[in-house]
């Protein structure tokens, strides 16, 4: 007898292990050093390129791309090279979990998204559940005159603004019967495209040890990026966006052990205040859809 799994909890499982997957990935991206962020890019691309094109030539068929397909993909694919080199560029100058948090900013961006591009409903409680959560960040990016991480901090929330997007329009492909294998083919080749010039003529010398970080940078996000794929595939943002953030212990820990960084006062309550909203908004949207079930 086989065992059938509820796609919400497959959706879950996946996003836990792309939360695990992606905080390694941000540890060898710091540890990789003085290393253009466009360079890190198209190493952590070509790697999930690779993996992506051998698990498709198994299956031809999901090369396909039916009508209507292409512009969704090239919406991914742009946000989603936006959002790595936004978050590559804040991880090599801020505290590792701090980028992390503002990148995971991205489910609140992508219940945003959510309403404008999939119509799904928008209540006022998650309008203010994702306005809280905004404030939480602003704890974080302590946006002032002073602060010398405040362009980092900024572009690292841009980096959650672009991933949302694309986990939206993930969302919409999936939809639509794209497999998450091709998604992420798309995906990598457009972004390595994107930064092969800028490869070319403006590329940094590496060492053995880096170049070994930036490979372990792209197996970490391989593995990543296949497992959000699925996991938005499988569930949409509202119901598993809570434990995309499991990232922020991850890397916490990552930051404490491996880089010996500790995120000050205004940073912790930040990451409570996002955090908690976005358990907040998991129980709320729990409570709503076992009402609608008992109905």
């Amino acid at each position: 007898m086989k065992l059938s799994i509820d796609p919400k909890y497959k959706g879950i499982i996946y996003i836990i292990l792309s939360a695990f997957m992606f905080g390694l990935m941000g540890v060898f991206v710091k540890l990789a050093g003085d290393i253009p962020s466009v360079q890190k890019s198209f190493f952590r691309n070509f790697v999930a390129l690779i993996f992506a094109l051998i698990i498709l030539l198994r299956d031809k068929s999901a090369f396909k791309i039916h009508k209507g397909d292409m512009k969704y993909l090239i919406l991914r694919a742009a946000f989603g090279t936006a959002g790595i080199l936004c978050n590559f560029y804040a991880v090599d100058h801020l505290v590792l979990s701090d980028a992390s948090i503002l990148n995971k900013m991205s489910p609140f961006f992508a219940i945003l998204c959510s309403y404008f591009i999939l119509k799904e409903k928008f209540t006022p409680f998650q309008g203010l559940v994702v306005l809280i959560a905004f404030i939480g960040s602003l704890f974080v990016i302590k946006p002032s005159l002073i602060n010398a991480d405040l362009l980092p901090s900024l572009i690292g929330l841009f980096s959650g603004f672009s991933a949302g997007v694309a986990y939206t329009f993930v969302r919409v492909l999936g939809n639509r019967g794209v497999k998450g294998p091709f998604i992420v083919f798309f995906f990598s080749t457009f972004s390595c495209l994107v930064t092969l010039p800028y490869l070319i003529f403006n590329f940094t010398p590496m060492t053995l040890k880096q170049a070994i970080f930036l490979l372990l940078c792209g197996l970490s996000a391989a593995g990543g990026q296949f497992t959000i794929t699925a996991a938005y595939v499988y569930a949409p943002a509202r119901e598993i966006s809570i434990y995309d953030y499991t990232q922020i212990i991850f890397t916490t820990l990552f930051s404490f052990f491996i880089f010996n960084q500790i995120p000050d006062a205004l940073s912790f309550l930040g990451y409570a205040l996002i955090v908690a909203m976005a358990i907040i908004n998991f129980l709320y949207n729990n409570r709503k859809h076992n009402k609608l079930t008992q109905q």
